[in-house]
């Protein structure tokens, strides 16, 4: 398959399935329900999806209704959960496609309610809880609030349209080993399950229970329950320096190729604002790539990137579509020559990235452009390409 080498993300589809197996013997005997929100975290969802769905994968999160039809759309045909708030309007959409929708207050499970009412068939939902993490659920974040937060559930059993098959909740600091914050976690965790036996015992047991993101099912493979929702562990990364899985590997790398290449005099100034002179004469290759295709320019004469596996540091400031590195040391380096910008030997690592620009793996990954082709290969063969902008 063919694509215009000028900036392009490439995926290793046998490291996804690999870390997708990983996670599954890891969670056992839960069921791993793989977290493809934001186009697979910027992997491309349509491929990612077929992938996982290929290894076995039967669950998949999104965060909204658009992400979920799309996967449709795509051939996905297991269970879709969003994640996130749906229009009520859009409840035949929901119904339509088969889609859970989360359900996250009162108010709201009303208001799904009135809509699906009349309909052929009731809305899948689960029922998400606030057990500290302060972002959408029904309030169960202090022990005086759960027997208040189980009727409320219940009373969710009792509305027409409506088919509660989950309940889950989402760790707010899991991915730290403080232990203020593990602490809270083990705190999160009983909250949850002093709930869940609440609603057990107004009569209500929800197929599908959950609670661990990726940092709760490496650090407490135990209290899997029946779901899990592994995200960043998926793509190769893990969720912070401190809760780490051993045995990912790595399903992104960044690629460019040198446009030109000229040799600064000593004195002589690079990019906006001149902000790398050169002290000596100095070679300077300019990549095809640059802020608006994800690149931080936080990483202005900090990044380093590398070609056939030598380090090239970035020089001044990295441009919009552009950005220099010094190839002083690479003496056969040329235009045309691939360029790997993050994530092979030589380059700094997703996560050197994230560090560098004061930012996490996530929204690094989450920024590649569209404009960015993804190159998916197996077996180290091209397999797939997809492009936002027409093919040429």
């Amino acid at each position: 398959m063919h694509f215009e080498k000028h900036c392009w993300a490439e995926v290793n589809l046998d490291a996804l399935v690999h870390n997708f197996q990983l996670l599954s013997r890891h969670a056992q005997p839960a069921t791993v329900c793989c977290v493809v929100k934001a186009g697979a975290y910027g992997h491309g969802d349509a491929v990612i999806c077929r992938t996982l769905q290929e290894a076995g994968a039967q669950w998949f999160a999104v965060s909204c209704l658009a992400e979920a039809v799309h996967l449709r759309g795509c051939g996905i045909e297991g269970e879709i959960l969003i994640l996130g708030h749906t229009d009520p309007d859009y409840v035949p959409e929901l119904i339509r496609h088969g889609l859970t929708q989360t359900v996250f207050s009162t108010s709201y499970a009303q208001q799904l309610s009135q809509r699906a009412t009349g309909l052929p068939r009731p809305i899948s939902c689960h029922l998400k809880v606030d057990t500290g993490m302060g972002r959408l659920g029904f309030a169960a974040r202090h022990p005086e609030e759960i027997p208040h937060c189980a009727a409320e559930l219940a009373q969710c059993y009792a509305l027409p349209g409506l088919r509660i098959t989950g309940l889950y909740q989402h760790f707010a600091v899991a991915d730290s080993t403080q232990p203020s914050d593990e602490a809270y976690t083990k705190t999160q965790h009983n909250q949850f399950c002093q709930l869940q036996q609440a609603l057990e015992e107004l009569g209500h047991r929800p197929q599908w229970i959950h609670c661990c993101n990726t940092a709760g099912l490496i650090q407490h493979p135990e209290w899997g329950m029946d779901l899990v929702r592994p995200g960043i562990a998926l793509y190769g990364c893990n969720p912070s320096a401190e809760v780490t899985l051993e045995g990912l590997l790595p399903v992104l790398t960044l690629k460019t190729v040198i446009s030109q290449v000229k040799t600064l005099a000593p004195g002589e100034g690079v990019s906006y604002g001149l902000h790398f002179v050169a002290e000596r004469p100095t070679r300077v290759a300019t990549l095809c790539i640059g802020y608006a295709d994800g690149y931080p320019r936080l990483l202005s004469n900090r990044g380093i990137c590398s070609i056939a596996g030598s380090p090239a540091p970035v020089l001044g400031r990295v441009c919009m579509d552009q950005m220099m590195v010094d190839i002083s040391h690479i003496p056969g380096a040329q235009p045309g020559d691939e360029v790997t910008v993050f994530g092979g030997p030589g380059a700094d690592s997703l996560n050197q990235v994230a560090k560098k620009a004061d930012t996490i793996p996530y929204e690094i990954m989450c920024a590649l452009a569209l404009r960015v082709p993804r190159v998916y290969r197996k077996q180290g063969q091209v397999v797939s390409v997809s492009e936002y902008l027409n093919k040429i």
